[in-house]
């Protein structure tokens, strides 16, 4: 079937990006866990080892993506989310089922792959709506990681919101919206995901429709917890809650401005850069097609003489490859397009998932026991805390978009710089908690969601400039295994052991006190501690790769090179 090549113009990707916002949402359900934990440890007679244990596979399912990487090469976005829908009703339904206890006595084992099951429906969501923005906002991949992964982040204060104000607080009635409400908005979004013309690079209003969706983004983050900390406070008439999920509805939606300004008042076309092909997402091989001019010999030694590692070999056969003579493959250097197996044999790419695995392995522990940190500290409802942790996780995933986006064409910073920064940061809140003194449980709850969030969204783009686009979705998702297996040495078998022997020590299932998690977290902080070192190794190798990528204040695009 001969290719479709898309035309400037066509299928603007702001409907997707607004539509992507809606599965990003959906995206962050895994956040729920310690919403719905302690009815899994009361209902069903669970210990907090137990529950630990199953917040792992919480972490699991979310984050083991090498299916979906895979897949958004070979198959649409839709046909992706299709089964990541399947497995959000799968797994959910049997949560629910049990908690609900419409069925009596289910093994644990079967409510812990049902977990697994019910979050994975994150990694299949996730990477479909990641990759195809990315691929149509190449130009812009940090600003867009952060907005993608910030929603991501804030979904837990959305979701808190609905548990308290619409739900009631109730765990089982959660977990049937979960089964139900997810798989119905993620198939009315679905077909609005598809690859599209990227806008040009010299469009100055796309700077503009950025930080509209950047602010109505913090406007929703500010507002969430105002009303959560409110609703803690007062009670809310059935039309109050009416008119608040409203206008959380509204700041939801709001993205979907830009496309209705767009349509409106229709800007003159530019000429744009190489654009993805309409069929890009379903080649063998996942290759995706550029659209370009053939390079020049002129234009090709120039483009090569700002590679700091070129050599000759490499000028004749750009030469070559220029005038249509050879087709000759090599070895991709940094900045272009790497094949799993290419990556896996590069220092950078084992040195930026072990950063990746120690930053964000410490974060999602105290996440996973965030309900039991607050009862140990004195606080019985985590609400607030859910929503701080959400709210701080979203500002830090959507202001190291930004940040980084913007330093990185300043002044050439490394992204990884501000993954450096966050585990120095996580290292001080991991301590302030060990103290356990007066007033700095919700700083240090705010300090570690900032810094997780940051850690999250800086490794998105960094991955993809570092080793490319067209392998992107399986790369990205490799590096998220170092969630799960962080999550089971620190959460599962560390703090989760820790905390059962106080526990037994205090003769109660329910520890507390600081010494509940005193040892763990001066683990945790010993652990950033090291993250740091092997950051500040990764930035100094890699500053070469950004120096080439970003010299002129401009992005290029050197995987073209090897199409």
């Amino acid at each position: 079937m001969p290719r479709q090549v898309l035309k400037q113009g066509s299928r603007p990707p702001w409907v997707g990006l607004a539509a992507a916002v809606w599965v990003q949402i959906s995206a962050g359900n895994a956040y729920n866990f310690p919403l719905y934990s302690p009815a899994l440890k009361s209902v069903l007679g669970f210990n907090q080892q137990q529950v630990t244990i199953l917040g792992v596979a919480n972490d699991i399912g979310e984050n083991v993506g090498l299916l979906p990487g895979i897949a958004c090469n070979k198959f649409p976005p839709w046909a992706v989310l299709l089964v990541g829908v399947v497995s959000c009703f799968l797994g959910y339904g049997v949560l629910w089922l049990a908690v609900s206890q419409t069925v009596q006595v289910l093994p644990y084992w079967l409510l812990w792959l049902a977990l697994v099951v019910a979050t994975n429906s994150n990694a299949w969501f996730g990477t479909a709506v990641l990759v195809t923005n990315m691929r149509n906002f190449p130009l812009s991949r940090g600003t867009v990681a952060g907005i993608l992964k910030g929603y991501v982040g804030i979904s837990a204060a959305v979701y808190t919101v609905i548990y308290s104000l619409v739900l009631g607080e109730s765990a089982s009635k959660l977990l049937l919206c979960l089964t139900l409400g997810i798989p119905v908005l993620i198939l009315a979004m679905m077909y609005l995901i598809r690859p599209c013309a990227p806008p040009s690079g010299e469009d100055s209003s796309t700077h503009i429709h950025f930080v509209f969706t950047q602010a109505t983004s913090v406007l929703l983050g500010i507002y969430l917890v105002a009303i959560t900390v409110i609703y803690e406070l007062v009670s809310f008439s059935d039309a109050i809650v009416y008119v608040l999920v409203t206008i959380m509805v509204l700041l939801l939606l709001s993205p979907l401005g830009i496309p209705v300004k767009m349509t409106l008042f229709p800007e003159p076309k530019n000429l744009g850069p190489p654009v993805w092909s309409s069929d890009s997402l379903s080649q063998g091989e996942g290759e995706s097609t550029l659209t370009e001019p053939l390079l020049t010999p002129s234009s090709s030694a120039t483009f090569l003489g700002r590679l700091h590692d070129s050599d000759a070999s490499d000028v004749e056969t750009l030469l070559a490859m220029g005038e249509g003579a050879v087709t000759k493959k090599r070895r991709p250097k940094r900045g272009e397009d790497f094949k799993l197996r290419e990556a896996l044999v590069k220092a950078d790419f084992w040195l930026l998932w072990v950063v990746y695995f120690l930053g964000v392995g410490s974060g999602v522990t105290v996440l996973n026991n965030l309900a039991q940190i607050g009862v140990a500290f004195g606080v019985d409802d985590a609400t607030i805390l859910l929503c701080l942790f959400s709210f701080c996780n979203f500002l830090g995933r959507l202001g190291s978009g930004a940040v980084s986006e913007h330093f990185v064409r300043s002044h050439i910073i490394p992204r990884t710089l501000w993954i450096m920064c966050s585990l120095i940061i996580m290292a001080f809140a991991f301590i302030l908690y060990a103290l356990a003194l007066d007033g700095t449980l919700y700083v240090s709850t705010c300090l570690i969601g900032v810094c997780y969030g940051v850690q999250y969204a800086t490794m998105v783009p960094t991955v993809s400039e570092l080793f490319g686009l067209k392998h992107f979705g399986i790369m990205y998702n490799f590096m998220l295994l170092g969630n799960p297996i962080g999550a089971l040495l620190f959460s599962g078998l560390l703090a989760g052991y820790v905390y059962d022997a106080e526990a037994a020590k205090q003769g109660s299932s329910s520890c507390v006190g600081a010494d509940c998690f005193r040892l763990t977290f001066l683990v945790l902080a010993g652990i950033c501690g090291l993250g740091t070192i092997f950051s500040i190794i990764l930035t100094i190798r890699i500053r070469p790769v950004y120096e080439m990528l970003y010299s002129g204040g401009s992005f290029r695009l050197p995987q073209s090179l090897g199409h």
